[in-house]
């Protein structure tokens, strides 16, 4: 399709826009805080005014087509809704796709943040040319967005994906914000990396970043930390390759960031928890796009408006 495209990755603090191609390459950027604060309009008119200024880096005569939006759930992405997203105070129930496509005259996709990464990098990053495919996020929580032939599984009531609580250590893991005990995110989430570095060392007070350095300079707390967080990965992992038969895993967020010393734990792990003829298959991968992904899942959302099939 022959059409430029603007994706944009709204959140709490930030939003980030991307003006696309036509042969889907993010031309140019811009990042303006969100300023959720004053209100659904106030920040809708924001995003056109940063919408109209990347018109500007357009070929004479070329306008944008559409647009994609994510921004965290819950959403309804039929109805274009922002439901209670609980970062974006002022923004429950807020008909956001269609407040952007009567301000900017162009059709509008709205989608959950996580998924919209997961899209982009099935398009156009680590899961290229592969149908069916999990993106896990791993940050201030961990969650996933799975992928079956092309299309995203979302449940009944849209909530497939809440891995971060599938239960490792029901007797004595860690108690969760879930009101459960020992899930996942207890043990791989960026505030629990913390946690468990400072009880190892209880005299310093380091961030989930400041120990993925400690790792590559070779501190053990750290190592040990990460390598408990990829085996933890590794089990969950296992239990979606045992329940949905989906090969790749592509691992997201900030944790992330961390590279081999979170991932090859994990994908050493993965074997251990399920059949011999499941195992060999797993493939554990990073993401490749960074923050570029949610944008440029958010513009292949676009681009299927535009078509028609979104």
């Amino acid at each position: 399709m022959n059409a430029w495209v603007v994706g944009v990755d709204l959140g709490g603090t930030k939003t980030a826009l991307g003006l696309i191609s036509p042969d889907n390459q993010i031309i140019a950027h811009r990042r303006i805080p969100t300023q959720a604060e004053e209100g659904p309009e106030h920040v809708v008119s924001r995003i056109v005014e940063q919408v109209r200024d990347l018109e500007k880096a357009m070929p004479a005569g070329q306008r944008v087509a559409a647009l994609g939006i994510c921004a965290p759930g819950p959403l309804d992405h039929i109805s274009g809704m922002l439901i209670n997203p609980t970062n974006l105070p002022k923004f429950y129930n807020v008909p956001l796709r269609q407040m952007l496509s009567d301000a900017l005259g162009v059709p509008v996709s709205l989608e959950h943040d996580a998924k919209a990464a997961a899209l982009g990098e099935m398009a156009y990053g680590a899961g290229r040319d592969v149908s069916s495919q999990v993106y896990v996020i791993v940050g201030t929580g961990v969650g996933a967005a799975i992928i079956m032939d092309g299309q995203i599984i979302r449940g009944v009531r849209n909530f497939a994906g809440e891995v971060g609580h599938i239960t490792i250590d029901p007797l004595h893991g860690e108690p969760c914000a879930c009101g459960s005990r020992g899930c996942v995110e207890t043990f791989m989430s960026g505030p629990w990396l913390e946690r468990r570095y400072q009880r190892i060392h209880p005299e310093r007070q380091v961030t989930g970043g400041e120990i993925s350095q400690l790792a590559a300079q070779g501190d053990p707390a750290a190592l040990d930390v990460l390598r408990g967080a990829g085996e933890a990965l590794g089990v969950a992992v296992a239990s979606m390759a045992m329940i949905l038969d989906i090969e790749l895993y592509i691992i997201g967020g900030s944790v992330a960031r961390a590279g081999d010393f979170f991932l090859e734990p994990a994908r050493q792990t993965a074997p251990k928890y399920s059949f011999v003829s499941v195992g060999p298959r797993i493939r554990i991968v990073g993401a490749e796009l960074g923050e570029d992904g949610a944008i440029l899942g958010s513009g292949w959302l676009a681009r299927q408006a535009l078509s028609g099939s979104a």
